[in-house]
């Protein structure tokens, strides 16, 4: 789950949900690509972001974007984070006996607005919560950052502030990830996507 280094954080506002990651791939200590892509777009209302095996991430991210489309075909409806979110955990869970090294961080909008936020382990065990959820090799400095600046009921602009400053505090201290940062603040609106210069040390 180190190998590569990785830093993924969701966190909850008031109508609105923010995701953000950083960009660095490594192999242990060595950099390798100062720009990879942790979270993907699911629908316009669903981000999810995994942190762990790079090879892993990218085949999970074509393998959920397919069933997303099955089952849109099927259902002929979007998917909501609820839904998908089981449907991860079902697809983490039957491969358990040689699992794919990934930990995913779920955010999204239900229909009615309200924020959703989950996160799992290599498994699929999902953890709901209704603040925020951290995974990767920074998780321990992000729990700190954001058990500190979390409040509740904030808007799209202090959820950016806040989520931004937790995560480029948090890789500053963690030698596996860091490299700038990206976040996506889902709205009802849209989606706001901001790029983060942090430390390149």
């Amino acid at each position: 789950m180190e190998y590569n280094g990785s830093a993924v954080v969701a966190m909850v506002g008031k109508n609105c949900v923010a995701i953000a990651t950083d960009k660095r791939l490594g192999q242990r200590a060595l950099t390798v690509d100062m720009g990879f892509e942790k979270v993907a777009p699911v629908t316009d209302n669903i981000y999810i972001g995994l942190a762990g095996l790079a090879t892993d991430v990218m085949t999970l991210h074509d393998r959920f974007r397919m069933r997303v489309n099955l089952y849109k075909h099927r259902e002929e409806r979007t998917i909501e984070p609820k839904t998908f979110s089981n449907m991860v955990s079902h697809m983490l869970y039957e491969r358990r006996f040689g699992p794919y090294f990934v930990e995913p961080v779920i955010a999204g909008l239900e229909k009615n607005g309200q924020p959703f936020i989950c996160s799992m382990d290599l498994i699929g065990c999902i953890n709901y919560a209704d603040d925020f959820v951290v995974a990767g090799t920074a998780a321990d400095n992000l729990f700190g950052m954001c058990e500190s600046l979390w409040e509740p009921d904030l808007g799209p602009e202090e959820l950016f502030e806040t989520v931004s400053q937790a995560m480029l505090n948090a890789v500053d201290r963690d030698s596996m990830s860091g490299w700038g940062a990206v976040v996506h603040i889902l709205t009802p609106e849209g989606v706001i996507t901001r790029e983060l210069k942090g430390r390149m040390d």
